[in-house]
């Protein structure tokens, strides 16, 4: 027996991956809908063989409907998500509007899925900033064995973090570059073509940006409220596939082989490290994939118990719509328990 399905934002780069990712691990789906806006009412999407028409979100009625996988912005979700969860559909939301709230889970299910059963609150459940998403995959595991202190995060994000516009700002700002009669739409604050930008989200009074304090907050939310996070995040060039190099500080000893051996036994984790050329993974190697890589494993002996990683992952899967999913899985299997 299976389940209700709706996924809402079905037109977005999200929504697409939700689909694939849905089909991919056949997840027991009895019926399954597909909403989107009224501009983009009737768009035909794909879902595993079949085609599927996307109905319009403002009218549906989540009545009868099981799990509700968000992939829309914060306002779109601010009106419809309470509509669903007090028809009784859980929703699992993907934008940050509720990532914050005490009384919702925030869920990285290789990380804290015991935090599940917290979805009865308000019948909503938090997906976390993409960025987090991986980087928490392969803290924890250490944090177990030698409890961490404090994370030095610098992020290199893609554009499709931003959503299709940027994803074509890129590919328009690169052609122009070649062809200088070629016009180019800019999505960012500057170019993005060859270019790094040091500035995602808006700026918060501290000087971060909101992008690096939805880091801080989150992972201590997900992992542990003593862990101090700093993060510098920052934009670039490159389509799908968000990298990080993570310095970490622990309260004990952790041997860099000890960490590798680790790390390949936790869930989620890939661990490619060899030190000779190519030796690492890079953003294009982990598009389309599950897992969250991590290579360039090596002690810090600037401080006292520390240890340096590269952590890679595609952002459009664990950091958004893959995660969306596993929670599903987590949910049914713990939870609902229809399958």
């Amino acid at each position: 027996m299976g389940y209700n399905i709706v996924v809402v934002g079905a037109t977005g780069n999200v929504g697409h991956e939700m689909l694939n990712i849905l089909s991919e691990r056949a997840f027991p789906i009895d019926k399954i809908a597909v909403l989107a806006s009224r501009k983009s009412l009737g768009t035909e999407v794909s879902f595993g063989d079949k085609t599927l028409t996307t109905e319009d979100l403002d009218t549906f009625d989540f009545t009868g409907w099981d799990i509700a996988l968000f992939a829309v912005g914060s306002d779109a979700t601010k009106k419809y998500a309470p509509i669903a969860a007090k028809a009784n559909c859980v929703v699992i939301d993907n934008s940050s509007l509720y990532r914050y709230d005490p009384d919702i889970p925030l869920i990285v299910p290789e990380v804290n899925p015991e935090a599940i059963h917290g979805y009865k609150n308000k019948n909503i459940i938090a997906n976390p900033n993409c960025s987090t998403a991986q980087m928490v995959v392969a803290l924890k595991p250490l944090h177990d064995r030698a409890k961490i202190k404090r994370v030095v995060v610098s992020t290199y994000q893609s554009v499709s973090g931003s959503g299709k516009a940027a994803i074509d700002s890129l590919w328009d700002e690169t052609k122009a570059i070649y062809n200088p009669t070629a016009s180019a739409s800019q999505h960012y604050t500057k170019q993005i073509a060859f270019n790094v930008i040091p500035h995602i989200d808006v700026f918060m009074d501290s000087g971060d940006t909101k992008e690096e304090w939805k880091m801080v907050v989150e992972t201590k939310k997900i992992i542990d409220k003593d862990i101090k996070v700093t993060a510098t995040c920052v934009r670039v060039p490159v389509f799908v596939g968000h990298s990080e190099s993570v310095n970490i500080e622990f309260e004990d000893f952790l041997d860099e082989d000890e960490a590798r051996d680790i790390l390949r036994e936790a869930p989620g984790v890939m661990v490619i490290d060899k030190r000779e050329d190519g030796g690492y993974v890079t953003p294009i190697e982990c598009v389309g994939d599950f897992a969250t890589f991590i290579s360039r494993i090596r002690q810090d002996v600037t401080v006292e118990n520390g240890l340096n990683l590269w952590c890679v992952s595609d952002n459009l899967r664990k950091g958004a719509a893959l995660n969306a999913v596993q929670i599903a899985e987590t949910l049914g299997r713990e939870c609902l328990k229809k399958g």
